[in-house]
């Protein structure tokens, strides 16, 4: 959050809208809206990327539907976060629009530096509480 820029915000428990049938919850959404402690919802064009934190009951669905479906509604950037070793590993993804499918855009241990959708640079291993 500390590194958005002015005009993004970051959030999480918010559900994106993809359609009629098609509500997900990620575990965190950067958007270009203003915060609003009404908003229930963000439709696809508010959303520049959006960050699934991987668990058991959720690794079939972030890996694969969700990765599907997000592309489908042109989000432009689907960030999946792993637990590799006790520490988190980020597959960051971009949209190749044309194709309206994810292209890997790297995978990333120990830190993550990525120009888009603005400047994000975080140290990985410093998110795991120290014993």
């Amino acid at each position: 959050m500390a590194q958005a820029p002015t005009g993004f915000e970051v959030e999480r428990e918010m559900t994106i809208r993809l359609d009629a049938r098609n509500r997900p919850e990620p575990d965190l959404v950067v958007s270009t809206v203003p915060f609003d402690p009404a908003r229930t919802c963000f439709t696809p064009d508010q959303v520049r990327l959006v960050i699934e934190a991987v668990s058991p009951e959720s690794a079939h669905r972030d890996r694969t539907v969700k990765l599907r479906k997000y592309a489908e509604a042109d989000i432009a950037h689907y960030w999946r976060v792993e637990e590799e070793g006790g520490l988190p590993v980020v597959h960051a993804y971009e949209l190749d629009r044309p194709a309206k499918a994810y292209a890997p855009a790297g995978i990333f241990r120990g830190s993550i530096r990525r120009p888009v959708p603005f400047t994000i640079d975080i140290d990985l291993a410093g998110l795991v509480p120290q014993p």
